[in-house]
């Protein structure tokens, strides 16, 4: 009977003959999701003997990674903002940038009375950013929408687990199609941001196992932010705020393309200090074009 730090050391070598980078700690992750166990707690058990079942549970795991499945799908949950969120292919996994842009927000609205403001979580997708934003701000009307179906009811077993079910609004539909006649105070965003070219260039994990439809927005990867720009001054209401995260290098044109529809705001960085987020102001008093 093969004992674990034996099964580890073999599943490491699996996983780095079939391309994986990090085989040691992705070994371990599979593992430890198999078994049940935190990474961290292998270390004590080495001497632990695995049993067929577990054996199994462990080989099935590590066949899916050899096969570029994503850990957060195989775990089919990943933690955003302190809370945990359930994943699969129907949505894309949140990203550690992504928490600077919650982050962001949470420290803009801490400093406001959002006693009764509307806030939009627009190409929703797991839900991360608006039920996060809802479990810190009760008082905020939150709306999440997504044109994926699948997306949508991932969201809401997500609202579920975290008690705000019965307190956030789901809308299925294309940006704004869905909030004819609404307004909002806050509108958020995580749209579509990459060309179709730099999508043949992305990681097996991300090309062939993330949906696309929340990956690329058209040949120039700006169509939804022109779709956005477009449409937000018609919803947001005067005074209100907008957060929005981008791809590295689109800066610039994504300020002139907001501007344009006196949508006027700075952009901000991720850790990495490549340009990230726009955010953005409706002045009080401009017409609506």
């Amino acid at each position: 009977m093969k004992r674990l730090l034996e099964i580890i050391q073999l599943s490491a070598s699996f996983l780095e003959k079939k391309g994986i980078e990090r085989a040691r700690f992705e070994a371990e992750e599979v593992i430890a999701d198999a078994l049940l166990l935190k990474r961290l707690d292998l270390y004590l058990q080495f001497d632990r003997p695995l049993i067929e079942q577990e054996l199994a549970s462990v080989r099935e795991r590590l066949q899916r990674r050899a096969n570029r499945e994503p850990l957060a799908y195989i775990h089919g949950r990943v933690t955003f903002g302190g809370l945990t969120f359930e994943v699969n292919p129907s949505v894309l996994i949140p990203r550690p940038e992504t928490e600077i842009l919650l982050a962001t927000i949470s420290e803009t609205l801490s400093k406001e009375d959002v006693e009764g403001k509307v806030l939009w979580d627009v190409c929703a997708g797991s839900g991360c950013l608006g039920l996060c934003l809802k479990h810190r701000f009760p008082a905020l009307t939150v709306v999440l929408s997504d044109l994926s179906p699948a997306a949508l009811e991932v969201a809401k077993r997500n609202a579920g687990s975290l008690g705000l079910l019965s307190s956030v609004t789901f809308l299925e539909g294309d940006l704004f199609a869905p909030f004819s006649g609404m307004k909002c105070d806050y509108f958020v965003s995580n749209p579509p941001y990459i060309t179709e070219e730099e999508y043949r260039s992305l990681a097996p994990e991300v090309r062939e196992q993330e949906p696309k439809m929340a990956l690329v927005s058209g040949v120039s990867g700006y169509e939804m932010y022109e779709k956005i720009a477009s449409g937000l001054p018609h919803y947001l209401a005067e005074g209100g705020r907008g957060w929005l995260e981008m791809g590295t290098g689109q800066g610039d044109e994504i300020v002139k393309i907001f501007s344009s529809y006196d949508l006027f705001g700075s952009v901000a960085s991720d850790y990495a200090g490549h340009d990230r987020f726009f955010f953005l102001e409706k002045s009080v008093g401009v017409p609506v074009r």
